[in-house]
């Protein structure tokens, strides 16, 4: 597997794009709505090699990185945790996929009065009051380490369905059109397809094709109604794989893609600055004008903003 790569992940997205061109902000310098695209268990390779055209065009759009690094163990919950905290598991407490707040062993650096470490849901409730979140899963243990206080929707479906959970997101959205928004909008079934079947296999990267469809389908109900181009876009994920597993410390394992698009953000830009999940949370909250919680870990990737 070739990571880092300047000259393959140039012409890998090249859709006629000038290399770090930048999109209008908005007038308030603020976000009007960020939506994070998130599939579970997706290495570096299966992103290249699937047919994606909705998830690479969104790369192009904005900046990206080939070689973003997970935290250890890689496995689920911690790094969607770690994305969604800004913090490693030594900060947030979540170590393993069977962490819940009733069996926690480690205690998180802080946690609010809930017991629960602070969330980027929370830190933009206290941000922007009138900030309208959701969340959308297919997963159930992923929502565990997440006050629910500070999601206005929170959506569950079960065995591995996930087409539906597109269409409510589109609805959040358009219903709160007028509002900050922030969506993560999640599916698992990529990963089990790699367990299943294998990472790299043919199945495997036909469920990446079959989840950009419906981000296709998704991306074009948001033109329809133009809330598209003034949103903002984070592509996520958690972790590769090699053979049916992961959990280990293999490149294939830890380094991951990540991108972000949107207003103010540099198109075309391949970022080679250091990432981590940990800087997904400070990027969100940074794009709506916070600062990163004084627990968190993460940093904002500056060389995504024009200078």
């Amino acid at each position: 597997m070739t990571t880092g790569n300047t000259a393959l992940a140039a012409t890998q997205y090249d859709s006629g794009i000038p290399r770090n061109s930048v999109p209008d902000r908005t007038s308030d310098n603020s976000a009007k709505r960020v939506i994070m695209i998130s599939l579970d268990g997706i290495c570096v390779e299966g992103f290249q090699k699937a047919h994606a055209p909705s998830l690479k065009g969104m790369m192009s759009q904005g900046a990206f990185s080939l070689d973003t690094r997970v935290v250890m163990p890689s496995v689920t919950l911690p790094n969607w945790t770690s994305h969604l905290t800004g913090s490693g598991p030594e900060q947030h407490g979540v170590f393993n996929n069977n962490w819940t707040p009733a069996n926690s062993s480690y205690p998180a650096v802080r946690r609010d009065e809930d017991g629960y470490y602070p969330s980027v849901f929370q830190a933009l409730k206290k941000c922007q009051p009138s900030c309208k979140t959701a969340f959308y899963y297919n997963w159930k243990p992923l929502a565990y380490p997440f006050n629910k206080k500070y999601l206005d929707e929170i959506k569950y479906l079960a065995n591995d369905a996930y087409a539906s959970n597109y269409h409510q997101a589109f609805q959040f959205v358009k219903k709160h059109r007028y509002n900050p928004t922030v969506v993560f909008l999640y599916s698992v079934h990529t990963d089990h397809a790699g367990h299943k079947y294998g990472w790299m296999s043919r199945e495997y990267l036909q469920s990446i094709e079959e989840a950009d469809q419906q981000i296709g389908i998704f991306f074009q109900k948001l033109r329809q109604e133009d809330l598209f181009n003034d949103t903002h876009f984070l592509f996520l994920t958690d972790h590769g794989g090699i053979g049916k597993g992961h959990g280990g410390t293999s490149a294939a394992e830890m380094i991951v893609p990540w991108g972000i698009s949107g207003p103010g953000i540099k198109r075309n830009f391949l970022i080679s600055e250091p990432n981590n999940t940990t800087n997904t949370a400070p990027m969100l909250l940074h794009l709506f004008g916070g600062k990163p919680l004084p627990e968190w870990t993460g940093k904002v990737i500056e060389s995504v903003f024009p200078s």
